[in-house]
């Protein structure tokens, strides 16, 4: 599977942080202080635009993206009725920058974490906050929700990957696993005794999270991994870097199969977010304030 660009998407001021993506358009969170909203097909911008007082630095569509949850970098977490346009929820819980907002719709949860290593978990039905855990691991840059949505994973500042049950929330599994920090995180989409996670030393890994055993390692990027996501229904998936390129990836083999970067019309900063548009698709986000989508070579 090989992936051409697509299309590219600007009008934010600055660098784009994080993507979400409803079925026809995308949402952009950008330290603007902007979230925006495009029409796919054409690119153009959508009327739906809502400005901040504080960078937003993630974005995430939950309720089957009748919600919009917004994660800004002074903590504040704001949720909006799409169709209504209309702000629901204000909160405050969250002291430091929230980096990530994840749902997990088995559990009918949302998960938030911050710049101070906390995680708190809420309920998508009345948007009510269920517990609230200070994990002193540093900054929580990513969220990884298992497919049965018994089990997260967390990439943290303090080298580790912890995976926590989401019954009880407690913590089953801490991996050592990146030196600098661990930057992404992501249960393999074939196997399930396998989670793969990115750090800011530039590696890609493959753990038997059940056995906290290292299965392989890759030198993947020159700098650190910022997200990993599953395409091709499992079959391939796709790593993002500061070193502004993109990777495809072999989900058997951990095979590298190519490389996306400013030689193929790609971004020319560094690379923040991703997000999956069909089985054969996807966008990113960058530093270079553009959304590219990349679509396979037919």
């Amino acid at each position: 599977m090989r992936f051409r660009k697509q299309k590219q998407i600007s009008g934010h001021s600055a660098g784009i942080y994080s993507l979400a993506y409803d079925g026809e358009y995308i949402y952009s969170a950008s330290a603007d202080k902007y979230v925006a909203r495009w029409n796919i097909k054409d690119g153009t911008q959508d009327k739906f635009a809502i400005r901040f007082e504080a960078a937003v630095y993630s974005i995430c569509l939950i309720n089957e993206a009748k919600h919009l949850v917004v994660g800004l970098a002074d903590g504040g977490i704001h949720i909006f009725d799409l169709a209504n346009r209309q702000e629901l929820k204000f909160y405050t819980q969250h002291k430091k920058a929230v980096f990530e907002i994840k749902e997990n719709p088995v559990k009918h949860h949302f998960y938030v974490t911050d710049a101070d290593g906390n995680l708190s978990v809420w309920n998508t039905i009345d948007f009510g906050l269920l517990l609230y855990l200070p994990l002193d691991s540093g900054k929580i840059r990513r969220i990884a929700v298992q497919e049965k949505g018994e089990l997260i994973a967390l990439a943290c500042q303090d080298e580790t990957v912890r995976i926590i049950e989401t019954e009880f929330f407690n913590e089953i599994q801490l991996i050592q696993a990146h030196n600098g920090g661990a930057t992404a995180v992501m249960f393999h989409p074939v196997h399930s005794e396998l989670l793969l996670s990115g750090g800011k030393d530039a590696l890609l890994k493959c753990w038997n999270w059940q056995e906290n055993k290292l299965m392989t390692v890759i030198p993947a990027h020159n700098f650190a991994i910022y997200d990993l996501m599953a395409v091709n229904n499992g079959k391939n998936f796709i790593s993002i870097s500061r070193d502004k390129t993109i990777k495809i990836w072999n989900s058997e083999s951990l095979g590298f199969l190519q490389r996306l970067d400013t030689k193929s019309g790609g971004h020319t900063h560094s690379i923040n977010s991703i997000v999956c548009l069909t089985e054969e698709s996807f966008a990113t986000a960058s530093d270079d304030r553009r959304i590219i989508s990349w679509e396979v070579l037919a």
